[in-house]
């Protein structure tokens, strides 16, 4: 079995390019709160030398406009479906998902626990996992923040609160400035820096959960090739995640799968899956 292929949560719209969502082996939806959310004001996407800063602030529908008009266009797609939760307390996670919970056509929840731009719960992301927890049995994923100050102690914590796997990593904040004038490009002042120069800490922090606790990781940050790929996976992950590359080449997936399959066999492996933690031993 190859290592399946995921887009990262707000990075794909499968509604205006279904063709690259069926590349996929799963659609993570954009982040869903309880209530409908403009995000924040423009100007919220600023290129950088190496990577892209964005400051949407969780613009999407609210749970109930998701559950009635979004997600039966996102089964009509045949998609095996992740759907992003998001919220402001762990109350706020626990409601969405247990208005999920009955849904058949939702695969996974991932709890979207480390966003840079919105204001975070005063839970912490064990308490959150743990409200979540109790309201659904559904697959629950942790996306955790690269900023944290140990995150092997963060996987640690919420896996005991009852996560099944994690999402490693989520964006870190940065800035930038107009040459020009030197203010912040973006309306907010910072944003969720992603793109290549994350990669370097995505593997970092994928390595050191992968040595803290036994659950799948989905690792994500900086992948815009097949030895990309591979290379998370060499440091633990089972599951890799497509974000900033899909703005620039929406057909990357496909791309990408067969690149990681030739990595994989020019190094000996017959699945790209038995590179699985290499870089660990």
């Amino acid at each position: 079995m190859s290592v399946p292929l995921l887009n990262g949560s707000g990075c794909l719209d499968a509604l205006t390019a279904p063709g690259v969502a069926t590349q996929l082996d799963a659609f993570v939806t954009k982040t869903i709160t309880p209530e409908r959310r403009e995000g924040n004001p423009p100007v919220r996407i600023a290129e950088t030398r190496a990577g892209m800063l964005n400051s949407i602030g969780l613009q999407g529908p609210g749970i109930d406009s998701f559950l009635s008009d979004t997600l039966p266009q996102l089964v009509a797609q045949r998609l095996r479906i992740w759907v992003s939760v998001g919220g402001f307390s762990a109350a706020d996670y626990a409601g969405i998902c247990e208005r999920l919970e009955p849904r058949t056509d939702v695969d996974v929840i991932e709890l979207n626990l480390s966003c840079p731009n919105v204001d975070e719960a005063p839970e912490s992301s064990a308490q959150i996992v743990a409200a979540c927890r109790a309201r659904t049995r559904k697959p629950l994923y942790a996306k955790l923040s690269p900023a944290s100050a140990d995150i092997a102690e963060s996987a640690r914590a919420v896996v005991s609160a009852g996560a099944d796997g994690l999402t490693l990593v989520n964006t870190l904040r940065g800035m930038a400035l107009d040459p020009a004038t030197l203010k912040p490009k973006l309306a907010r002042g910072y944003g969720g820096y992603s793109g290549p120069a994350l990669k370097p800490v995505a593997l970092a922090c994928v390595s050191a959960c992968a040595r803290a606790v036994d659950v799948p990781l989905v690792g994500l940050g900086g992948v815009e090739s097949g030895q990309d790929a591979l290379e998370l996976v060499a440091a633990g992950a089972s599951v890799v995640s497509l974000g900033t590359i899909l703005f620039s080449d929406p057909t990357s997936p496909d791309r990408i799968r067969e690149e990681l399959r030739r990595e994989a066999t020019a190094r000996g492996y017959a699945d790209s899956l038995e590179a699985r933690g290499v870089a660990n031993s």
